[in-house]
Order: C-alpha cells, then structure tokens, then sequence
C-alpha cells in the first residue's frame, strides 16, 4: 500500500508510476475519490459524537420537564451516529479495496517498458567454447540421466508435468547448495529461519501475491491456505502488527523453504526439464530496515547474490528490471541471470527487489526511533532457487565423459569430492 499522502500531494508521480508498469491509470483517480469520501465520512461522524456528548451533559443537568424531549433527541442522534459509523466503515473498506489495486511507486531511474526492455548493468564471467573444446554439451536433462541425479519422468508419473525427483548426486548437490547459501547468509549476520509454506490470507495478500500473481497462487479453498511461492511471504509476515526497535535495524532473515507456483501463463514454456516447475527449494534472503537505508540495502542484496554465484563459478549478467515487469510491490528489481550453454542464452536465478514501505503498510509493521513511530522498509533477494542453480552448475561444469566438475566452494560439503561421475562410470 502507497502512502496516501504521497498520493493526495503528488498524483502525477503515480499516475506516472502506473503508466510506466503499463497498468491502470485510472486507478489513482479512484483512490483519491475513495479518500476524499472516508475523509468526509470522518469529519461528519466525529461531529455527531461531538453533538452527541454535549447532548449527553444537558440531559445529565436537564429539569424533569426537558429530560423527554432531550433523550427523544439523545436517541435519534445516537441512530444517527450509528449509521454514520457504518458508512465510515464502509469507506474505509472501499478505500483500503482501492488502495491495494494500485502499485508501489516505481523508483526513479527504472528502464521503461516491458520485460525485453531490461538493461543489463554487467556480465561476470565467460562462457565457455565447447566447440572449441571440442565436444557437444548436454542439456541438463541429460546430464541428470548420467549422473543418476535428476528424474523428470517418474515425477511426471507420479505427479504431472513439471515435476520431478532430485536423486542421488542431485539431492546430494541440493543439499550442499543449500548448506553453502545458509553458511554465507550467516557470516552476513542474517538470522536462519525454516518457516511455514502454508499462510493465511493476510499474509499472502499483505505481501502482494494476491494481485497481479495471484494466478500463480496455490489455494486451498476448504482450509483457506496458501502454499507460499517463496519464503518472502511468511519472512515478511513474520512481524505483522508489530513495532520494531529502529535501533536494532536492519533485521534480515535467511529463509529456507520449498516453494509452490502455479505457472500459469506458462503453458508450451521451459517444458522440458527442471527450470520452470511447480515445487522446488529456495534459500530467500529477507530485510527490514529504515526507509531511507532502503536504495544502500538493495545494493547489498545484490551484491551477496553475486557472491554465491561467483563461488558456484557460472557465467552471469545482472540486469535492472523494466518497470513493465516489476512485481507490484517492488520499486525496482535486479535479476542475476546464469549462462545457459545449450540454451545459449542468460536465465534468471536470482532477483531481488526493494519494496520500500510498501508491504509494511500492507501487513502493519512499523518502527521506532527518535522520531516517532513509522511505517519501515522490506527487501528480498533470492539467494538459491535450487533447481536452477543446479541447471547452471551442471550445463557449465561438464566435461567430454559426462562427468560434472564441483565448484571448489561446493566441496566441503561433499565429503571433498571433485566431480559428479557417470553413474555406470
């Protein structure tokens, strides 16, 4: 949710916001609308509960000859204050509806346009010539029939498409993937955390996942649970309707938990294999920081993803995400995208964003300082989406005999192995 201030003294700035996600202008005209009347409905309610109390002291002080009339009027000012309170009500509701269609505020400086319309800020790494080497490369499919370590075709037996079974070297390589980006989000100061993948409504919805990318929401209507598609949603709810001591900012929390999407709108994409799927494991980076820290903290998000990518060794770029395809509440996103050598193209694996005070307005977080109470600032970052990292370590690390090379940050937690080898090798 914006500030309504923000809203009420600069419109131009969102509708300027709206046009650039390419999303509904009109909307900041219905937000002002919805203000306008709770505002309205407010000073009208507190009037008549300010009538009602003067009445309340003259009927108190009242001669037994003006007590009738003036309790006949004590009663239909009362209905009057009722009736006032429920339309109130109303407006606030109406307002809030309102207010959660309309995004964040895009930060200044976002690529326009739409998803192709990304800039990209830097490439680390060069991918290799396997021509040059001398040899085809696998695709990870595969790669993963070699090395006994990733079944598409029983998880789709068992399940339907897009599933599958991490097994033997590729559980092997989950786990110490997964050991490695807690081990480094630790030595960062972030607090581990294995949180719960089903979350009621406000949480989800505080978030941002029931707008836009509700589609892609896994709900399950008799329990009226969510199956969350990142561990963001119940980090950034794990204050709600709190008060954090500013002085102990910023809280960031590393998240570890398996992730639930729909993939709708995907039908015909990254069909083969493990990239786009409906369950998989995340370690989720998450910070709670003053507002103006925010910009500084996106940075440092960005720059411990770096850090995890360089130890896994793959090719990458980073790019900034066209305001078109932001999330809705993010204000900016920057995306880490692996090299891909059979595809021969860059895929994302991790994106973090700065949701400036967006979420905690939504989900009633605030903080204290010297200055008062306010709402604060959250920011996420992806630090492993395991399966594409596995995509990535094993495309880039092959070898002519099917083997797969281990990064050198992997190995202590695999027993100091230097390379996958062919199962039947």
């Amino acid at each position: 949710m914006i500030d309504l201030k923000v809203l009420r003294e600069n419109p131009d700035l969102v509708r300027a916001s709206q046009r650039a996600r390419g999303e509904d202008v009109g909307l900041v005209d219905v937000v002002l609308a919805a203000d306008e009347r709770r505002r309205s409905l407010i000073v009208e309610f507190e009037g008549l509960r300010a009538e009602q109390n003067l009445l309340s002291k003259r009927v108190g002080s009242a001669t037994p000859a003006e007590r009738p009339n003036l309790l006949e009027s004590a009663k239909d000012l009362a209905n009057a204050v009722k009736r006032a309170d429920a339309e109130r009500g109303a407006a606030e509701s109406a307002l809030r509806e309102a207010s959660n269609a309309l995004s964040n505020i895009v930060e200044a400086g976002v690529p326009e346009g739409s998803e192709e319309n990304f800039v990209v800020l830097e490439h680390v790494g060069t991918p290799r010539d396997f021509a040059a080497e001398g040899f085809e490369p696998l695709d990870h499919v595969e790669l993963g029939k070699v090395l006994g370590a990733i079944d598409t075709e029983r998880g789709a037996k068992v399940s339907g498409a897009r599933f599958y079974y991490l097994t033997g070297n590729g559980a092997l390589l989950e786990f110490a993937l997964i050991n490695l980006a807690m081990a480094q989000a630790a030595e960062h100061g972030f607090i581990p955390v294995i949180p719960p993948v089903l979350v009621k409504s406000k949480a989800m919805e505080g978030t941002g996942f029931l707008g836009q990318a509700a589609e892609n929401v896994f709900h399950l209507e008799e329990d009226d649970f969510y199956l969350v598609g990142t561990s963001e949603v119940p980090l950034a709810a794990y204050h709600m309707d709190e008060i954090l001591d500013g002085a102990k900012l910023p809280l960031r929390y590393a998240g570890f938990s398996s992730c639930f999407r729909r993939e709708a709108g995907a039908y015909g994409k990254d069909t083969r294999g493990i990239i786009r799927v409906h369950q998989f494991d995340k370690v989720e980076m998450f910070s709670y920081c003053p507002p103006d820290e925010a910009p500084a903290e996106h940075r440092r998000l960005l720059a411990w993803e770096k850090e995890f990518l360089n130890a896994i060794e793959v090719p990458y770029r980073v790019i900034d995400v066209a305001a078109g395809d932001l999330g809705s509440s993010a204000v900016r996103k920057f995306d880490c995208e692996a090299w891909i050598p059979t595809q021969n193209a860059y895929r994302e694996v991790t994106s973090t964003s700065n949701c400036t005070e967006f979420q905690a307005r939504r989900l009633n977080i605030r903080m204290r300082d010297s200055e008062g109470t306010k709402p604060l600032a959250t920011l996420n970052g992806t630090l492993c989406a395991v399966p594409r990292i596995i995509v990535a370590i094993l495309e880039n690390h092959q070898q002519p005999d099917g083997s797969v090379n281990i990064p050198l940050a992997l190995r202590p937690y695999l027993g100091g192995r230097e390379k996958f080898l062919p199962v039947n090798a």
